[in-house]
């Protein structure tokens, strides 16, 4: 796991300072038993794109990075950490992600906020924009 989680950090650490990713997707290759990338979103992608890009059905990790106005219009930039765990995901998935995602989420630095969500209404945009504010 501490390999995956170093590799993962380095995408975060572009996200965060370079801004080469939007966001970035981690799933459990359950073989290997480690966190790996599984998608990456340009800086030009949307939040429809991010969350389009989850599985209805599976469970995943993910971190976006959320750019927004503030009320004194000033540009600013917060890191999420959302863990997608949908309701008609396996059982088997759903307990590997929530017995590893603490572990995963410590390895990840940088991140504002924390989301658990297990239908997309629980990570709506909506739902982003009131934690940053």
């Amino acid at each position: 796991m501490a390999t995956a989680a170093f590799r993962g950090q380095s995408h975060i650490l572009e996200l965060q300072r370079k801004k080469v990713h939007r966001y970035v997707i981690f799933k459990i290759d359950e073989k290997k038993k480690e966190v790996v990338v599984e998608k990456t979103g340009g800086p030009a992608e949307s939040y429809d794109d991010f969350s389009a890009s989850l599985p209805e059905n599976d469970c995943r990790y993910a971190v976006y990075d959320f750019d927004f106005v503030t009320s004194e219009n000033c540009q600013k930039s917060k890191i999420f950490f959302i863990a997608w765990s949908p309701s008609v995901s396996r059982i088997r998935a759903k307990m590997l992600y929530a017995t590893s995602k603490d572990r995963f989420r410590r390895a990840l630095e940088g991140i504002h906020y924390e989301i658990q969500a297990t239908d997309p209404t629980e990570m709506d945009l909506e739902v982003l924009k009131d934690r940053a504010h």
